[in-house]
């Protein structure tokens, strides 16, 4: 099924879209809860001011990416590195860097 010229608000639910392809899609202020993303790849995209939360990235990758800006709060890092080094390495090393609280 194509869709073609769909202009705005269009609501789906308990839908079944493997396997679609979204190509020159304007989806800014969208919401998705409870979605399915497994396998999923997302090129040339602007993500500016999402809010990721609550979701299991275990095993993703981000490649390429502009990160500046980016906060990462109350995650579980076990496992994640960037450019290849562990993030628990890297935060051990900058905690012995600080200075002892007197």
């Amino acid at each position: 099924m194509d869709l073609h010229h769909v202009t705005e608000q269009l609501s789906v639910d308990d839908a079944n879209l493997a396997s679609s392809t979204f190509n020159n899609v304007n989806l800014s202020s969208t919401r998705y809860n409870q979605i399915e993303f497994s396998g999923a790849r997302f090129n040339d995209s602007n993500m500016t001011g999402w809010l990721i939360n609550d979701v299991n990235l275990s095993g993703a990758r981000i490649e390429n990416a502009n990160l500046s800006g980016l906060e990462i709060r109350d995650c579980r890092l076990d496992g994640a590195k960037i450019n290849g080094i562990p993030v628990a390495d890297l935060l051990a090393a900058y905690a012995a860097s600080r200075p002892a609280d007197d």
